[in-house]
């Protein structure tokens, strides 16, 4: 399994999603992420990141709340953003690191 350094290391833009499944609105995030993967193919990565599972992740970058988004691309955090997105903003948002 990858490290988180090794996955946000990318050329190409990863949109990473903290999420913990108690989280009503993380669930709502998973079809709209399914969409936007669809739509953007290979030129993003979308990873989500069970912040239960990975407290020292979520500690590091000061995930307080659930959904939390986060764009990197080589490593360097490029934005950052709580709450639910719909795909087409997501889209736009990703489409000005790609």
């Amino acid at each position: 399994m990858a490290s988180f350094s090794d996955i946000i290391n990318k050329d190409t833009p990863v949109l990473i999603d903290f999420f913990a499944t108690w989280c009503g609105p993380c669930k709502t995030m998973s079809p709209i992420l399914e969409d936007l993967k669809k739509q953007m193919g290979d030129q993003v990565s979308i990873v989500k990141i069970d912040v239960n599972k990975n407290p020292g992740v979520a500690a590091k970058y000061q995930v307080r709340g659930v959904p939390t988004l986060m764009i990197f691309k080589s490593g360097e955090q490029l934005w950052r953003q709580s709450g639910v997105y719909s795909a087409h903003d997501l889209k736009a948002i990703l489409n000005q690191y790609l």
